[in-house]
């Protein structure tokens, strides 16, 4: 597995910041000493001084000693964090290098640049993501773009500590939103399932955490499935059911419900509520 020289900062120690970053920790891309960590309550950040990273209150100390900074913070609190990082921040030869990675959720490139024009004159180097948080145990999901000055030596840094993290992409701007609704969001729709499938379980008499186990391998096998065979998931679907069996008749129950219009709806509004946030 390569690895990188670079010192990674974190503006944000909140959850998708911790699975990012423990995630490129555990897998050895860096050490524990190349990560900063900033948040507004030392306390919260306990979770990565036991991974080894270096932790701090302030953000500007982020934004001024790491080469790589990943701004982690809820897209309304953007505007905040900006002002707050551009009345501590002291130019130098770096800011040149340095390279913003945003992780936050409907906001644009120009929104980016725009707020953090202060750091380089002659213009930043901008890559918007979206990841989720199945990082942390290295099955994520992440699309990621960037602006017109990010290099293509850039862009294979960030798609070195992604896809080490699961499956990265690179994809036009335009459709990061509505990736969120699927792959961003869609952790929160799985864990649904799986415990909607494990009530199930306990409903027909399976102990709860034995329906959970059960219920939640039964999604990878099948996800896994859909990946390494490369068929159409409605194809793999029709593989289990027999006729007059068992499956068909709870697909059927799945159909009455209107499941897969749901969940079609669930990524519509949640893919709409990501382009919503980057405009408040």
């Amino acid at each position: 597995m390569a690895k990188l020289d670079e010192r990674i900062g974190f503006i944000g120690g909140g959850n998708m910041a911790f699975a990012i970053g423990s995630g490129l920790i555990r897998g050895g891309i860096v050490k524990p000493s190349q990560v900063l960590v900033s948040g507004p309550h030392i306390e919260n950040l306990a979770r990565w001084r036991e991974l080894g990273a270096d932790i701090t209150d302030e953000n500007y100390v982020v934004l001024e000693h790491t080469d790589i900074v990943f701004i982690c913070v809820k897209p309304h609190m953007l505007a905040p964090c900006a002002a707050q990082l551009k009345n501590k921040h002291v130019p130098s030869a770096k800011d040149a290098t340095k390279l913003i990675v945003s992780v936050l959720a409907g906001t644009s490139l120009q929104t980016l640049e725009e707020k953090f024009d202060f750091i380089e004159s002659s213009g930043l180097k901008v890559i918007r993501t979206m990841p989720n948080t199945s990082m942390q145990v290295g099955e994520g999901c992440t699309v990621y773009t960037g602006n017109s000055r990010v290099t293509h030596q850039d862009l294979e840094k960030v798609h070195l500590m992604l896809n080490a993290l699961g499956l990265a992409q690179q994809v036009p701007e335009s459709m990061i939103d509505a990736v969120t609704g699927v792959a961003g969001c869609g952790p929160a729709f799985v864990y649904t399932m799986i415990e909607a499938m494990a009530d199930g379980g306990v409903k027909q008499g399976v102990p709860r955490q034995m329906a959970l186990q059960f219920a939640a391998q039964t999604m990878l096998g099948a996800a896994k499935t859909v990946l390494l065979t490369g068929k159409h998931p409605a194809v793999l679907r029709d593989e289990v059911c027999s006729p007059g069996g068992a499956t068909i008749v709870g697909v059927h129950e799945l159909e009455k419900g209107n499941l897969r219009a749901t969940l079609i709806n669930a990524v519509e509004k949640s893919s709409q509520r990501s382009a919503e946030l980057g405009k408040k």
